[in-house]
């Protein structure tokens, strides 16, 4: 059963102190990996091969003269238009890692529904243990698309998946984690390696911490961030790079923040950090400004 975890009681000093020991259940691990991994490469792999096949075969490679695949109409389009069964077939890939995580997402949720809160691990846990399972195969999916030839297509995964909310104009860099439990809004930048982190494992055997993520409007990551469960960053919150905020930090927005926690950067530390002037950072505000209005003015 998905829901079975062992427990066992050790002793610390002549008192007991009962601890979890997980059941990672393998067989639901791996039937769903090679469910998704196994049917994407199928199903993209008959439709390159049905029109090699039938196809690019008969009509090129089977052609004595080469002048007669660029003179003959059939061959020609046989030809050119191998680029674009390789797109096809590569995006048919993408959508069935989409479908099939999405249907396994779905029923875990359904049995075991996402919330904020802290889930233990010291006694035997539901929650616990589609918390594992949800984590395990939403990774596959993740690499395939950010690691993939057309990484902005992430933002549809998360989406049709259902881990998190993406919003327009919102880009999300590789990372670590940064695959659920998210909600991101409009025209965001989450940089290289910055981690938007809503899970923590407290020690080895500690709870599990699980509260989401948001992003307000044009919230930039500039990189090596890190953001802990619970976080809220309001519309135009600005991370330098290598900074984090600890769990359940609130920005209140329309500033740059630095630090471990973050905290809010004065003119004069800015200045001295980024080495401009004050009428740069007037010019890069008047910008910003101007482009807001232009925004606006679009959706009107």
């Amino acid at each position: 059963m998905l829901d079975e975890i062992e427990v066992s009681d050790t002793s610390n000093s002549g008192a007991d102190v009962s601890k979890e020991k997980i059941n990672l259940q393998f067989h639901w691990y791996l039937s769903i990996f090679f469910i998704i991994y196994y049917l994407s490469y199928v199903i993209s792999g008959i439709i390159f091969m049905t029109y090699i096949i039938n196809v690019f075969i008969p009509y090129v490679l089977l052609i004595d003269n080469l002048i007669v695949i660029f003179t003959n109409i059939y061959s020609f389009l046989a030809l050119i238009a191998l680029p674009l069964v390789i797109i096809v077939s590569y995006l048919s890939r993408l959508l069935i890692i989409g479908l099939i995580t999405r249907f396994f997402w779905r029923l875990t949720e359904k049995r075991s529904p996402t919330r904020d809160g802290i889930i233990p691990r010291n006694i035997p846990s539901k929650t616990a243990n589609y918390y594992h399972i949800r984590s395990f195969m939403i990774k596959y999916g993740k690499n395939a698309f950010m690691k993939g030839v057309f990484p902005w297509l992430s933002n549809w995964y998360f989406n049709f998946v259902g881990t998190g909310i993406i919003k327009k104009g919102s880009t999300l860099e590789e990372s670590v984690v940064t695959d659920k439990h998210m909600n991101v809004g409009r025209n965001c930048y989450v940089g290289v390696n910055s981690a938007l982190s809503s899970h923590f494992v407290e020690g080895t055997f500690g709870n599990i911490v699980y509260f989401e993520i948001k992003l307000g409007e044009n919230t930039t990551l500039g990189g090596f961030n890190n953001i802990a469960p619970g976080c809220e960053l309001s519309d135009n919150s600005y991370l330098l790079p290598i900074s984090a905020a600890t769990k359940h930090n609130k920005t209140k927005g329309n500033n740059y923040y630095f630090g471990m926690p973050i905290h809010r950067i004065f003119k004069k530390k800015l200045m001295n950090y980024l080495k401009v002037s004050e009428h740069d950072l007037e010019r890069a505000e008047e910008l910003r400004i101007r482009q807001e209005k232009e925004k606006l003015e679009r959706n009107k």
